[in-house]
This record gives C-alpha cells, structure tokens and sequence, in this order.
C-alpha cells in the first residue's frame, strides 16, 4: 500500500486487526465516503463488516471496481479527489448547532440498528442526540386521520412520553405530526426520521414542527445527506428506522394499503412488538388497524397500559381511546377552534358565525392545522382536540 495511504489521519485508534489495521472505518469522513460511494448500500456495508476485513486493503479488495477505484483515490487523497471534495462538503453542513454524523464506530452509535439486515451505513442528526437514550416507542398512521384517530394519536403520544418513552415517528402530515406535537406539549423528547435529506423541510407545513423538534430537545435523524430531496422510494426504507430504533410500534389509523401497515411488517420482522387501535367497521382509516389485529397477531390496545404491561414497563394512570360518542377534554378554546367539533363544519358557515371574512378564516385555520388543533376532512373542517 502506497504511503499517502496512511498519512491521511483516517486510521485513528479503533478496533485493530491483529496486523493493527482497523476492520471497519473509524472516522466520519471514512464512513461518508463508503456512503456515496456507487454501488455499495447498507446490505454490502453490512456484510463487510461481519466478515471482519482489514480496512482499508481487505474491504478495497472486497469491493466491485467502480466502487473501488473512487475509494481508493479519496484514501490516498482525500482533499484533492472527487470523492473527497463531496465528502467535506456534506461534513461542512456539522458545523452548525447541534448537529453530526454518527457512524457504527461512534459510541454514540443505535446498536439495535445493527440488528437490521440493512442498516443505515451513517446517521445525520440535528438535535439533542441524548433523545436515543431513552427507551424508544414509534408511533405511525395516516396521512389524513378522523378526528377520532387524530384525538387518539394525541392522547397516546401524550401519555408514552409522560411515561419516559422517547415517541419516534416520520415527520409526515396527519398522524405523524400529531403524535410529534403531542410528546413535545408532554414536555418530552420526540424523535423524527426523515425520508429526505437532514436539512430539507419536507412536508413544507412542518418547518415550525421541525424547529421546535429541535429547541425542544428532540432529534432529527437521517440516513441522507444534506440537500437530498425526498423521493417516494425513501419513505418505505425510512419506515425501516422507525420502526427498528423502538422497542414497538402502534398504528393508530391506517387504510389496507397504507405506508403505516409497511412499517408494521417490518416492525414483525425486526421482532418488535407490534400494536393496534380498534376502529368502526364503517371507517375505511380503520381498517388497516382491524387487518393487523385479525391477521397480523398485532395486540388491540385500549389505553396505554396495554402497551406498558406487554413491553413490561411500570404503567400508571390509563389513557383511554376515544370511544364515538365520547371527545377530548377541551381547554378553553378561542378563535375558530371554539365553533368546531367531531362534525364537519363548512368554511361558509364559520364565516358566519365568527363574523370574520373568507380570507381572515382560511389564514387562522391554516395556522390552527399546523399546530394539530383543527383538520380539514369532507364536508368542512373538525377539532382534533
């Protein structure tokens, strides 16, 4: 091997072969580099590194050419090769607050990842990364709940996160965001994977949910570098994440072909436990939910206990589902909020009884549905709590 080889710094103290060569990347930047590299995804990384290779000679050789040939270059020169010049410019985007790279040879490092047969090769993370500390729960649904599922995602969030739970889920719209919002106004951490690049707001109604995931003590994760957009094959791999870094899963609402009944399988297939919400045989969001209790083996859930008791976790106070003809305990509410309930109210009749204009209403219930209190559905809008 050339002598640049080793004049790098990338071969720091780590795990050492017996020839005092380490057998898998000790640093960031190695670790980025295997990321970008073509051809080589978490699968192949997986591999090398339990068949134990000398790095860098054994995991080079192990490698197809076109994944070869770049590598080999950015070692002998990280700061002047192609390779090189895209890994500094990702590591560029850790300089600001609270954010890194966490690679398999950080201590910091998710091992339960590494039971996943294709784990991520590096997370980014933006945030308070102590979050993954905690005993982790995910939390999954649809994109467009009733007011029943969205009052139910709320309570169990609330309630998993006042019991020491970290509640992690996708950041999407609907549940996700729901469940998100609801640890945070517990006063707990809430842990987010994305299906895009770590700094690329993605849904755009989420960028102030977001912000507060992280002045909150939560944490932003992703397997994609910055600037990455998303991209509909992401979301089923990311599901993978969320699911594999809990010790289960509830699904609170979800159709029959639903992303959430993905990310049940793969929490089966992780051997998490996997639970589920009731529903209304006429509601359609349920039904997901009905086929993963009939089918799945997934445990129906009533309160929270149910989950605490099967992952043997000390329980407390219950927190019951909402049943239909039952709805949240309301604080005092003001604004348009006051005029809405479980029924579906057109923007037309809240005109008239705030007394407000068309443009005046669609702005506040805007505002009102990025912080999860209303949702539009058919026929006009509800209160989610």
């Amino acid at each position: 091997m050339t002598a640049p080889l080793f004049s790098t710094g990338l071969f720091p103290t780590g795990l050492v072969s017996k020839d005092h060569e380490p057998f898998e990347p000790v640093t960031p930047e190695a670790w980025v580099a295997l990321s970008l590299l073509p051809g080589v995804g978490p699968r192949t990384v997986k591999a090398l590194r339990e068949q134990a290779l000398a790095w860098p000679e054994a995991w080079l050789s192990a490698l197809s050419p076109k994944a070869r040939v770049p590598l080999q270059a950015y070692l002998c020169d990280p700061l002047e090769s192609p390779l090189g010049l895209r890994v500094s410019a990702y590591l560029r985007w850790c300089d600001g607050e609270a954010r890194s790279v966490v690679t398999p040879s950080c201590a910091a490092w998710p091992s339960v990842l590494d039971e996943l047969p294709d784990p991520p090769i590096v997370l980014w993370a933006h945030g308070a990364y102590s979050a993954l500390t905690l005993p982790g729960f995910a939390m999954v649904g649809t994109r467009k709940p009733t007011s029943e599922g969205a009052f139910n995602a709320r309570r169990f969030s609330q309630a998993l996160a006042q019991q020491g739970l970290a509640v992690i889920s996708g950041l999407a719209l609907g549940v996700d965001g729901l469940c998100h919002q609801a640890a945070l106004e517990a006063g707990a951490p809430t842990v987010a994977v994305l299906g895009c690049g770590i700094d690329v707001v993605y849904p755009r109604q989420h960028q102030r949910l977001r912000e507060r995931i992280v002045a909150e003590g939560g944490l932003l994760l992703s397997e994609h570098p910055p600037g990455v957009q998303a991209r509909p094959q992401f979301f089923p791999r990311r599901n993978r994440l969320i699911t594999g870094l809990a010790l289960g899963v509830l699904v609170v609402e979800a159709t029959l072909k639903s992303g959430s009944l993905v990310s049940a399988r793969l929490a089966l297939e992780q051997n998490r436990e996997v639970f589920a919400l009731p529903g209304s045989l006429s509601n359609p969001q349920a039904r997901g939910c009905l086929h993963l209790i009939q089918q799945q083996g997934a445990k129906l859930v009533i309160d929270v206990d149910d989950i605490l008791g099967e992952l043997l976790l000390p329980v407390s106070a219950p927190c019951p589902a909402q049943s239909m003809d039952s709805g949240p305990a309301d604080a005092p509410l003001t604004g348009l909020a006051a005029y809405l309930g479980a029924e579906p109210v057109a923007i037309d009749v809240l005109v008239e009884r705030a007394g407000k204009s068309i443009a005046e209403c669609a702005s506040e219930l805007m505002m009102l549905e990025l912080e999860g209190v209303v949702q539009q559905v058919a026929g006009g809008w509800v209160r989610c709590r």
